[in-house]
């Protein structure tokens, strides 16, 4: 869309000028419009277009904590050691965290 700008546009004096009557009925058309959704049940009706994934099991090798990794106690990720920052109260910390 095209912006024409030598349109006139309003100052702040012409903002304040606003009566608080138009206020008050700009801010009610504003919240009778906005609808409380539930992300989930909007989710819940989406599909993926030629994809029914219904009987699909998901296979992922997990590997442990290896000796050169630490978890922060923090956010509970699991970094390498080149991560760590400091140690708070004898808890490991990443520099993420820390930061």
């Amino acid at each position: 869309m095209a912006t024409d700008y030598d349109t006139p546009r309003k100052t702040d004096d012409d903002v304040n000028e606003d009566s608080l009557e138009e206020l008050k009925a700009r801010r009610n058309d504003k919240s009778a419009t906005n609808v409380d959704v539930d992300e989930f049940e909007q989710a819940e009706g989406l599909e993926l277009p030629g994809a029914d994934l219904s009987n699909e099991e998901l296979s992922v090798r997990v590997l442990p904590r290896q000796a050169d990794e630490f978890t922060c106690m923090n956010c509970f990720l699991v970094h390498h050691r080149s991560q760590l920052a400091a140690e708070k109260n004898g808890q490991p910390i990443c520099r993420d965290c820390a930061a």
